[in-house]
């Protein structure tokens, strides 16, 4: 007996080629390649499906959509971690959720090209350049600035090692984080104002939960400063998106980088499209040819030993 398994939001179709989905037995492989937005759609695409293989956070699963996905025994996420899908609705539905492993390094060296970028000006110059120009922009080195890391955690810690490797000085705050967690990276722990008021980047690099949910707002903006920068790989509400949005408007702070969005994909009227003092990326932190081999060999070993029965990496 053949099984469906859906593979979603394959943005960039390549998730056949990153993984041996032969070893699956007997099964028929639905590949979607864009974003299919609302619970009806969702659902309808989904309706024949035994399997589902969800790219983090692009398609949620909450309870309204699991209770109605009457074909599906297993969904697989990339990551240990998905807070779109609702786990207990999940189980009450009787589909069982299971995760991969995930790259460490791809986030941290994604920040650091986007810092560069974003002072630098890197995407501005090269469309000028393309366009006949030569030389528009200036804007400063980074050896001997301070770039303030909100969470220092495990992309937190990596993103200071890179950072240092750049002469910057590196400074951290979290609710939680003591100087004894931080002295062995050579981070200095500060206050979250002090975070604000020193840094000439901030760097955000915390999960999103109801405590951190708008933990930067149009205070922490002005703290920041004209001449100072924010950029964002972690999620996008942690920002309040209106005040970040007034802030680059008025030049309240000189720029910010973006790979995360209250809305994604990004709507294609929203203010950030317009705004010049923007690097945007489209949720990139975690895309890369060795995360994806990750996340894509591990879905198959999720998919084989489900239906062997003895599953592994289960969600809970």
């Amino acid at each position: 007996m053949s099984i469906t398994v859906t593979i979603l939001d394959d943005y960039q179709d390549v998730a056949l080629a990153m993984a041996d989905w032969s070893a699956i037995p007997d099964a028929r492989l639905d590949v979607v390649n864009e974003h299919i937005a609302g619970a009806d759609a969702l659902v309808e695409r989904l309706a024949s499906s035994d399997v589902v293989v969800a790219m983090r956070e692009r398609t949620p699963f909450p309870a309204a959509v699991l209770r109605r996905l009457t074909s599906t025994r297993l969904l697989v996420t990339t990551g240990m971690s998905n807070p779109s899908i609702d786990l207990a609705a999940a189980g009450e539905a009787g589909i069982a959720v299971a995760g991969t492993r995930a790259s460490g390094s791809a986030v941290p060296e994604l920040t650091m090209g986007m810092i560069i970028a974003l002072t630098r000006h890197i995407a501005e110059e090269d469309a000028a350049v393309r366009a006949g120009g030569w030389q528009h922009t200036i804007g400063p080195g980074l050896a001997g600035r301070t770039l303030g890391i909100v969470g220092l955690g495990r992309l937190g810690v990596p993103v200071a090692g890179l950072a240092q490797a750049f002469q910057l000085d590196v400074i951290a705050w979290s609710p939680n984080l003591t100087a004894e967690r931080a002295e062995p990276h050579g981070v200095t722990v500060v206050s979250k104002e002090e975070l604000f008021i020193r840094s000439d980047i901030v760097t955000i690099h915390m999960p999103l939960s109801d405590r951190s949910r708008g933990l930067i707002g149009a205070e922490e903006l002005s703290l920041l400063g004209p001449a100072s920068y924010l950029v964002n790989t972690s999620r996008g509400p942690i920002v309040d998106e209106a005040a970040l949005v007034d802030a680059l408007r008025s030049g309240a702070i000189a720029g910010a980088a973006l790979d995360v969005y209250d809305e994604e994909p990004l709507p294609s009227d929203h203010p950030l499209r317009t705004l010049p003092n923007t690097l945007l990326l489209p949720h990139i932190g975690y895309v890369t040819t060795d995360g994806y081999r990750i996340f894509y060999g591990d879905a198959v070993e999720d998919i084989v030993a489900f239906l062997a029965g003895t599953p592994v990496r289960v969600l809970t």
